[in-house]
C-alpha cells in the first residue's frame, strides 16, 4: 500500500509537474516507524511504548514548529501538529500501561496520559485535550470491548469525519450547522476548502500535482501568509493527486486497520493504538499534521509497536492472550 502511493504520487508528479518529495518523506517516515516499532515493540513490550511518549510529549513541548507560541505559526496554527503529537504520545502510554504486569505501572503510565491531556491545556491545544481524553476514555473501555467491532467503529468514525469535512468544502450542510462550523474552523480555512475542490473538479483523475496546491489555489494568492497548504490532508491530496490518490490514503489507513485486527497483542492494546491513530486521522482531516515528519513517524511507530509479538529469550510470547486473536 505504501509503496503502490509513492508510486501514485511519482506518476501525477510525471503528468502534471509538481514536487512529490513530501509525499515520499511521508511515506518513508511511516514505513521507518513501523519497521522500528515492530522491533521495539517486540524486544522492549512496556519500555518502548513508555519512551515513545515521553519523546512524543518532549517533542510537543519544545518543537517550535508545533508550540502555539512559535512565530512560525502561520494564521491558521501547527496546533493540529501539537494535538497529533500528544495524542500519539497518549496513545502510547495507554498500550504500555496495558502491557504491563505491574498494577502499580499501570496506574504511573495513566496518570502519565492525563498529564499529557493537561500539557495540551497549558499549551492552548483544546483539541488535544479533547483527544487525550478520548483515547484515555477508549483504553479504560477497550477491557470490555470485542476487537472486530471496536476497530469497525473506529473506522467509521474516521469516514464520518471526512466526509463532514467534504460536505462543510461542496457547503452540501444545512446553513446553521455550516456557520457553526465555520466558527471553529475560521473563514480562511474553508476558503482553502473550497479552492481545493474546485483544483478536484478541473482534473479528478490526476489533480493538479504534488505540492502545486499553492500556486494555483487563489486564498493562498491573496494570503499574505507563506502557508500553502489546504489544511486538511483527504482534501490535499484529492487536489493535487486526485481522487485515486485519496482512495489510496483510505486504503493506507484500512491496512492499518487490518494488521491491527490480526496483531497477536490483546485487544485493548490493540483498540488504544487504534483509538490514538484514529484521533491522528481525525486530527489530519481539518489541519496539516502530516506535513510534520515527526508526526507520521510517530503515527507509524505507535501501529508498529500495537502490531509486534512480545518475546522473551527464548523467542516466545510474554503473556500470550489467544482471546484477543481475531
Amino acid at each position: 500500500m505504501l509503496g503502490a502511493f509513492a508510486a501514485w504520487s511519482l506518476i501525477t508528479a510525471a503528468a502534471r509537474g509538481g514536487r512529490p518529495e513530501g509525499v515520499l518523506l511521508a511515506v518513508l517516515a511511516v514505513a521507518a516507524g513501523y519497521a522500528a516499532g515492530r522491533i521495539c515493540g517486540a524486544l522492549l513490550p512496556v519500555v518502548a511504548p513508555s519512551a515513545g511518549a515521553l519523546a512524543g510529549l518532549g517533542l510537543a513541548v519544545t518543537d517550535p514548529h508545533t508550540m502555539t507560541g512559535s512565530p512560525l505559526v502561520s494564521p491558521l496554527g501547527h496546533t493540529g501538529a501539537t494535538a497529533a503529537l500528544l495524542v500519539l504520545a497518549a496513545g502510547a502510554a495507554c498500550c504500555a500501561a496495558w502491557a504491563a504486569r505491574s498494577p502499580g505501572v499501570r496506574l504511573a503510565l495513566r496518570l502519565l496520559t492525563g498529564a499529557i491531556a493537561v500539557t495540551a491545556a497549558v499549551l492552548g491545544s483544546t483539541t488535544g485535550v479533547a483527544a487525550c481524553a478520548g483515547v484515555l476514555l477508549c483504553s479504560l473501555a477497550a477491557a470490555l470491548m470485542r476487537r472486530g467491532p471496536g476497530l469497525a467503529g473506529l473506522a467509521l468514525a474516521t469516514g464520518l469525519v471526512t466526509a463532514t469535512v467534504w460536505a462543510v468544502a461542496e457547503e452540501a450542510l444545512p446553513a446553521g450547522l455550516t456557520d457553526s462550523l465555520e466558527g471553529q474552523l475560521t473563514p480562511h480555512r474553508i476558503l482553502l476548502w473550497h479552492d481545493a475542490l474546485g483544483l478536484v473538479h478541473d482534473d479528478p483523475l490526476f489533480g493538479a500535482g504534488p505540492g502545486r496546491f499553492g500556486e494555483l489555489a487563489p486564498t493562498v494568492a491573496r494570503s499574505l501568509s507563506a502557508d500553502d497548504r489546504p489544511h486538511s490532508a483527504p482534501l490535499q491530496l484529492a487536489a493535487e493527486q486526485g481522487l485515486i490518490g485519496v482512495g489510496l490514503l483510505a486504503a493506507v489507513f484500512g491496512w492499518v486497520l487490518y494488521v491491527l485486527w490480526r496483531a497477536p497483542r490483546s485487544t485493548p492494546v490493540v483498540l488504544t493504538a487504534g483509538a490514538a491513530l484514529t484521533a491522528v486521522a481525525a486530527i489530519a482531516a481539518v489541519g496539516n499534521a502530516l506535513s510534520f515528519t515527526t508526526v507520521t513517524a510517530g503515527a507509524g511507530l505507535l501501529a508498529g509497536m500495537a502490531t509486534a509479538r512480545p518475546l522473551t529469550e527464548g523467542g516466545t510470547d510474554v503473556a500470550p492472550d489467544l482471546d484477543a486473536r481475531p
